[in-house]
């Protein structure tokens, strides 16, 4: 299997670009996939520099594996990338020098139907990236109430029809269990009109994904931890593909490097807030046309970047 065909890493030298500073300083890949920026970080890298390689995904660790089997230095971890703390503490690798995630979904996990991810053909109703988990789409769309599953196609979806697509799901799991991708993609389809069915469609799977794998709360943990383990002008860089995400992270930079959290109308500062990160990306980063048109996927990318301006004080 080539690269490409794992996963094209998407913003690949401008993330590596911001990320490092110290060529012997100790990195995180937390999502690691096929390790396309994982490569580019240690071809950057000092015979002195440490990599530690996260990923949830069993199939992308083993890939990854290969891919950098020419460099030293490098330390696999399979865990969430919230975990990221628990390793670096036993691999004495802290304070760390720069994180790197790159959110959502990879094209492999896409296209191997057997992972569930996809609406295009018939695959089971899985959607983990730790097979381990004991939580899978199946149950999500099998057992949660109806109104857990509007609650979830409304927030993490952010899809309009969200009321009838979950009428329909429970009119039909009343009768049989759905058990497939196909047959929640027909169940989909039957409840909205025609118009732009492949983007419900695709709203409607990235929400249960969400909700399968904790995606959304795990970055926030994931980004707090982070910070903590950052040494002094260490740097957090974040490459999106959905709103929800990009808001996330947005809103932890900025808060991150807000100096006062005082109403204006206060004489003095009294809250002895202080900023602890300095933006990089006042405006997200995007995809070049020549990269979108060798990658669709990047279209939708955009990437923040931030550097720790407080000294490293421990971990929580």
């Amino acid at each position: 299997m080539r690269q490409n065909e794992f996963h094209r890493p998407v913003l690949a030298e401008q993330a590596v670009d911001l990320l490092i500073t110290d060529p012997g300083g100790i990195y995180v890949d937390a999502t690691t996939g096929g390790g396309g920026h994982s490569k580019l970080i240690m071809q950057r890298l000092s015979s002195h520099g440490r990599l530690l390689c996260i990923d949830a995904d069993p199939d992308a660790i083993h890939y990854a594996r290969e891919q950098l089997k020419g460099f030293e230095n490098r330390i696999f971890r399979l865990m969430y990338f919230d975990q990221a703390d628990i390793a670096l503490l036993e691999e004495n690798m802290l304070p760390a020098t720069g994180f790197l995630f790159d959110l959502g979904i990879s094209s492999f996990q896409i296209d191997r139907k057997e992972k569930g991810f996809a609406f295009q053909g018939s695959g089971p109703l899985d959607m983990r990236f730790d097979p381990t988990n004991p939580l899978s789409a199946e149950t999500v769309v099998n057992e949660y109430p109806k109104e857990k599953l509007e609650t979830i196609f409304r927030e993490y979806g952010e899809e309009r029809q969200w009321r009838r697509i979950a009428d329909k799901i429970a009119q039909v799991r009343g009768k049989n269990r759905i058990k497939n991708t196909a047959e929640l993609a027909e169940i989909i389809r039957s409840a909205i009109p025609s118009v732009q069915l492949n983007k419900t469609l695709a709203r409607i799977f990235q929400a249960i994904r969400i909700e399968v794998n904790d995606e959304l709360h795990r970055l926030e943990r994931a980004l707090n931890k982070a910070f903590c383990c950052l040494d002094r002008a260490g740097r957090i860089v974040v490459i999106s593909y959905h709103s929800l995400e990009d808001r996330i992270v947005k809103e932890f930079f900025r808060e991150k490097e807000r100096d006062c959290i005082c109403p204006p109308d206060f004489p003095q500062c009294v809250c002895d807030k202080r900023q602890e990160m300095h933006i990089l990306t006042r405006r997200p980063v995007t995809s070049s046309e020549n990269e979108i048109r060798e990658n669709p996927r990047s279209r939708s990318a955009r990437m923040r970047a931030a550097e720790k301006t407080v000294n490293y004080s421990g971990i929580l």
